[in-house]
Order: C-alpha cells, then sequence, then structure tokens
C-alpha cells in the first residue's frame, strides 16, 4: 500500500498548493481533508491541491476531494486541481466530476 504524503506551497500572496503524492483512499482521505480545513482557516483567496503525483484515488477521496470544493463556494474563495495522470483524470470524467473543479494544467496556471 502507497501512503500519501501532502506538500503545502505558498508560490504567491493568497495561492496555497497543496500536492497530493500517492494514494487518496479510504485510509488517507480524512487526513488529506483534515490539512486542507486547516488552510481554510488561513482564508487563502485560492486553494490549488496538485494532482500530479497521485497514483490512485477512490470514491473516499474524491469525496473530500468534492467536500472541500463546496466549503470554498461557501466561504468565497477559489478552489482547484491541477491535472492528474490519465487514471485520475478517467475517474473525474467517468463521474462526471471533473466539470465541478476549476481544472489547472499546472501552478504557474493560477491566474491572480
Amino acid at each position: 500500500m502507497a501512503h500519501l504524503t501532502l506538500r503545502t506551497e505558498t508560490p504567491r500572496s493568497g495561492v496555497v498548493c497543496v500536492a497530493l503524492c500517492g494514494e487518496l483512499d479510504l485510509s488517507s482521505a480524512y487526513c488529506a481533508d483534515a490539512e486542507l480545513r486547516r488552510i481554510e482557516r488561513t482564508r487563502p483567496e485560492t486553494l490549488v491541491v496538485d494532482l500530479r503525483e497521485l497514483v490512485f484515488m477512490d470514491s473516499a477521496g474524491l469525496s473530500r476531494l468534492l467536500a472541500a470544493h463546496r466549503r470554498a463556494r461557501r466561504g468565497g474563495w477559489r478552489f482547484g486541481l491541477i491535472r492528474g495522470s490519465e487514471t485520475i483524470e478517467r475517474m473525474l470524467r467517468m463521474t462526471a466530476t471533473h466539470e465541478r473543479f476549476l481544472t489547472l494544467p499546472d501552478p504557474a496556471a493560477v491566474s491572480p
């Protein structure tokens, strides 16, 4: 079983990027959710989750991303995803959730 690691960066003021590396599944989804909630308490202008190093995501992981998206809409900040592997992108398309997210090709694409 691959573990999930999170790396948080602030590429510029108001933008926080959280890179997920490994597997976002039932065993790690709520840990990732807790980190996203911690960041949300700082009220960023934009919170971006980088999926490029994610190798697996199940429905628990997807549900936590959707929950973070809902909190952002209610809280007034932008929430986006940096595109992941074809496997991750396929899951988002198959569940028709890819349309809900602001999707970016890389961290530099976050506009001010």
